[in-house]
């Protein structure tokens, strides 16, 4: 069987390392059509969202921004572009993301003010109270340990510095979940494997969705990774959250 007709495990039935080589066996795969198909199947909305959260950053002592899971850098390329007085540093895993990212960048003329690294986002390679906001979009579901990837964004922000999640979640309302169940589980799959390569990827995508924590318990979590006056931001009917925290 070939690997585009990969099933992937549920993330409840896989072990950290397991989950960590799923993603970037995922990511790797996806790169090509990663930026048409968040578009596309988010009817833009991924757009707004991201530039929604770049609009509540705040750069007071250090002038500088951690992005991560970058992704593509889509976030770090607005916040450059909002913030002309800023450096920006990107921390992904997966190398063809950040090649993809890379072009980007030179494309903007951006290669001065953003530097790209390869590594995880648990084990950030910055010293303490380096960055005055530290921002994971659409990231912290492909992350197996949450916590510590919140952890280790708050040791790196100044105290008082911004943690921000950008992160896709299931609505409150019952008639709207059972939509995005079917949207995600029946459409994107579908939608995708028009495009995508590896189409079966956006079945593990909907699934880390579904299990993603209820938002008062991801605020929790913030809270206990040293964080204070955590905000949750209801984005589009609560499709998609930015949780807002402030390092004590």
């Amino acid at each position: 069987m070939e690997d585009k007709e990969k099933r992937y495990p549920s993330i409840k039935k896989i072990t950290r390392e397991e989950h960590i080589e799923i993603v970037q066996e995922i990511f790797s795969t996806i790169t090509e059509k990663y930026d048409f198909l968040n578009h596309f199947l988010s009817l833009r909305r991924d757009i707004a969202w991201r530039k929604f959260a770049v609009k509540k950053m705040k750069f007071k002592k250090t002038n500088r921004l951690l992005d991560v899971a970058c992704g593509t850098c889509d976030v770090a390329l607005y916040a450059a572009e909002r913030y002309p007085g800023i450096k920006v540093f990107c921390i992904d895993f997966v190398q063809e993301m950040l090649e993809a990212g890379r072009k980007k960048i030179s494309d903007k003329g951006l290669n001065r003010r953003v530097d790209l690294i390869r590594g995880d986002g648990c084990f950030l390679p910055f010293c303490d109270a380096l960055f005055d906001v530290a921002v994971i979009a659409f990231g912290i579901r492909n992350i197996s340990d949450k916590k510590k990837a919140l952890s280790e964004m708050t040791r790196v922000v100044v105290p008082k510095g911004q943690v921000m999640v950008l992160e896709m979640a299931f609505t409150r309302n019952w008639f709207s979940n059972l939509l995005y169940r079917f949207y995600l589980n029946c459409m994107l799959p579908a939608l995708a494997k028009i495009f995508s390569r590896n189409y079966k990827a956006y079945h593990y995508l909907a699934d880390s969705i579904m299990n993603f924590p209820d938002p008062e318990d991801f605020k929790r979590m913030m809270e206990e990774s040293g964080l204070e006056d955590v905000k949750i931001n209801k984005l589009t009917l609560g499709i998609t959250y930015l949780f807002l925290g402030t390092k004590k």
